[in-house]
């Protein structure tokens, strides 16, 4: 049966080409993953087609859906923590696959018995884009509350990431609640930033990369957008391309210069490469949620299934589609709605 697009504009519409886009720009980004500009441009062009399935980007996005569905607002770290527990780590069968750094060193830290914030502080990799890539969920669910948004993507943090590997999550997070009503990129994007320390990685990385895609919107090609932006925000002597401070600031970058546009956020970004799926997923949500279900070009939609359950098992057949529809269809009311965690401000990320 085919279901009936939402009212544009409407909370469900916004929240289905959200989680829509993350899947295509995800997908789209996939084997474009660790590639530099230059490689990408030298084997197709432009990629602009999507020509496979998404990575753990969507598949943790949706494992984030589940925690807001069953704890909403009330959402506490040992919430997360056991979840982890029961339907991550309980659950595999030999070596954890598709897997960010961030999330293996979790796991590793939940086996050992700690938990957070030390699972999060334990491994080298807390500075990763892994909570960045799963925050969209948040900012659907606090759309208009952007530091309700980034207080429960911190929640949810605080169990795989520190510092600025959580800061990331919450720049997500506040910049998809405040596109959920429909604002313009750059407001979009200013409340992400509003949403850390000024003085952070994450902040300084992203104002470089932002008034890098203003400045150049319609003056320079992909080509040298892409050089120019490297130039300033990309750490090329890291050995790693899943910076959260990097993703941030080339998903921002790529969305603003996008003018918003689903399309045009998403091929940006999965141009870039480096960690090429999170930042067009980010983008690809940031843009959905704004323009809705139907921003969305079909042809990528139609690509977007349920989700394999290749990194998490537990979400295998669920698709980004009812994960937003359960988001914007839960009944307020009811010990989902208490706030339990108290806030979790910008400077208190450790």
């Amino acid at each position: 049966m085919t279901v009936p697009l939402a009212p544009a504009g409407s909370p469900r519409d916004r929240a289905r080409g959200c989680l829509l886009g993350l899947a295509a720009g995800d997908a789209l980004g996939a084997p474009a993953e660790n590639m530099t500009p230059e490689a990408i441009a030298a084997r197709w062009g432009v990629l602009s087609e999507v020509e496979g399935g998404g990575t753990d980007d969507t598949e943790y996005s949706l494992f984030a859906v589940s925690l807001l569905l069953r704890h909403g607002h009330a959402l506490t770290s040992r919430d997360v923590a056991e979840a982890w527990r029961a339907e991550i780590v309980a659950r595999l069968d030999g070596p954890m696959r598709g897997a960010g750094f961030s999330e293996l060193g979790t796991v590793q830290a939940l086996r050992r018995g700690l938990g957070p914030p030390l699972s999060g502080r334990w491994h080298p990799h807390g500075w990763s884009d892994g909570l960045a890539m799963r925050a969209a969920p948040y900012g659907i669910f606090a759309a208009g509350d952007p530091d309700e948004a980034a207080r429960l993507a911190e929640i949810d943090g605080r169990v795989s990431h520190s510092g600025e590997g959580v800061l990331g999550g919450r720049a997500v997070a506040a910049a998809v609640a405040v596109a959920m009503t429909g604002a313009a990129p750059d407001e979009v994007v200013e409340a992400g930033l509003g949403a850390v320390p000024e003085d952070s990685w994450t902040a300084r990385a992203a104002r470089k990369a932002l008034a890098i895609a203003r400045d150049t919107q319609e003056r320079t090609s992909r080509e040298e957008f892409a050089r120019v932006l490297h130039d300033s925000v990309v750490v090329k002597h890291y050995p790693w391309t899943d910076l959260a401070p990097e993703a941030v600031a080339l998903a921002f970058s790529a969305y603003v210069r996008g003018g918003g546009e689903v399309e045009a956020a998403v091929v940006t970004a999965a141009n870039l490469g480096r960690d090429a799926d999170t930042t067009a997923a980010i983008a690809g949500a940031l843009a959905g949620a704004g323009a809705g279900e139907a921003g969305v070009p079909e042809r990528w939609a139609r690509r977007v299934g349920p989700v394999a359950g290749r990194c998490l098992p537990v979400v295998a057949g669920r698709h980004v589609l009812d994960a937003a529809d359960a988001l914007t269809g839960r009944p307020e009311g009811g010990p989902a709605d208490g706030r339990t965690d108290g806030p979790a401000g910008p400077s208190g990320v450790g």
